[in-house]
């Protein structure tokens, strides 16, 4: 048996060079890599499903605000008086719903806008007079403005919905 180990036939531990330290290190720092790419692809996940609902927020809070003039529309043309009054009765100027929600074009903006359309075109149903729920004698398009849940929006969305109580 100690021939053999004269003649290198087996290694003997004076003749290893450390191969395996440099393979290992390779072998961390491949996967040291990969848990930086890692943290920086779940970073940006988490900013963009911070995005996304606060996106979500901006586009409930529209929505809600739209459906509480419509609300109001229904209650005051259903009330005692019948009569709602628009922002804009007429149909010029002509209404713009992103012009209306840029600060930087409009700096006096509110929440909502409403207009009423039912006279901006001639028109109507074959039906007219026949069916109650066809008369249109009232339409509005009703303009609302929401922001997330951030005391300064980071999103804001815009709705324009058409209104027929």
């Amino acid at each position: 048996m100690n021939n053999r180990l004269r003649h290198g036939s087996l290694r003997s531990p004076r003749r290893q060079r450390g191969a395996v330290l440099y393979i290992a290190l390779i072998m961390l720092i491949l996967l040291a890599l990969l848990g930086l790419v890692g943290m920086k692809v779940s970073g940006l996940q988490e900013r963009m499903s911070t995005n996304y609902s606060n996106v979500n927020a901006a586009f409930q809070a529209a929505e809600q605000v739209a459906r509480a003039k419509e609300s109001d529309i229904q209650k005051t043309l259903f009330a005692g008086s019948g009569v709602y009054e628009a922002n804009q009765e007429m149909c010029s100027p002509t209404f713009d719903p992103m012009t209306w929600s840029d600060p930087a074009e409009n700096t006096n903006s509110k929440d909502v806008f409403t207009r009423r359309i039912d006279k901006c075109f001639a028109g109507s149903s074959i039906k007219v007079g026949n069916n109650k729920s066809e008369e249109t004698s009232n339409i509005y398009q009703v303009s609302a403005l929401g922001g997330d849940r951030d005391a300064n929006a980071s999103s804001i969305a815009v709705i324009d919905t058409v209104f027929i109580p």
